[in-house]
């Protein structure tokens, strides 16, 4: 099972020529997003067009949900990371991870926030340049 992280979709938005090597790398596995990539590219969309036709791709996707304790574990995280001296950017990467430990799945990321979490939490991540 994988999670695509917003960091590879905001890649492929910004350059189509990146879309089959994404593909390449998710080709016949169990993809998955999480809510907080569906609110990322959403919020980021600059044009109402381009708004409404990414929210109904986005309705056709599958989404890993967080379970009870992921919000603790998270801000936990983003504290340890803190107190270690190597600060993540962003809670919500803190987040996302969590969820993708608490599915057993495998993060593909262009984020250097996830690498950090991986050095601290069971955290199953791939960095892929697109």
């Amino acid at each position: 099972m994988l999670i695509v992280d917003t960091s590879l979709w905001i890649d492929v938005l910004r350059n189509a020529d990146k879309r089959g090597a994404l593909e390449a790398a998710i080709s016949g596995d169990d993809v998955h997003l999480t809510r907080f990539t569906q609110i990322e590219l959403l919020a980021g969309t600059p044009r109402e067009e381009q708004w409404h036709r990414l929210a109904t791709y986005l309705d056709g996707q599958r989404y890993l949900e967080p379970e009870p304790d992921t919000w603790r574990q998270a801000a936990r995280t983003f504290f340890e990371l803190h107190r270690l001296g190597t600060p993540a950017h962003s809670p919500i990467d803190c987040c996302i991870a969590e969820i993708a430990i608490a599915h057993k799945a495998l993060l593909l990321h262009h984020d250097r926030d996830f690498g950090l979490i991986a050095a601290l939490r069971p955290l199953q991540e791939r960095w892929l340049e697109l």
